[in-house]
């Protein structure tokens, strides 16, 4: 017995199988196209802007999570 099966009492820790894989992607796929179609009908601009528009969105979310993680672990080292 390796580690993973003795830690979680026989049953090896994985993120899933083949099938919930592509279910998982297939949900992603609907979440984005769902925000991508409200960005283009709120906004009345096209899909490819409103495509720019969710990308420029996620981009801007994701740097100011790396900000405040960054300023966060600064006062760990104090």
């Amino acid at each position: 017995m390796n580690f993973l099966t003795t830690f979680t009492g026989g049953r090896i820790a994985r993120g899933g199988g083949f099938f919930s894989g592509i279910i998982s992607w297939f949900i992603r796929i609907v979440i984005y196209d769902i925000c991508i179609s409200t960005i283009q009908s709120v906004l009345g601009v096209s899909r490819f802007t409103a495509l720019m528009i969710f990308l420029g969105i996620l981009l801007a979310l994701s740097g100011a999570v790396y900000v405040i993680r960054q300023r966060a672990s600064r006062g760990v080292d104090d």
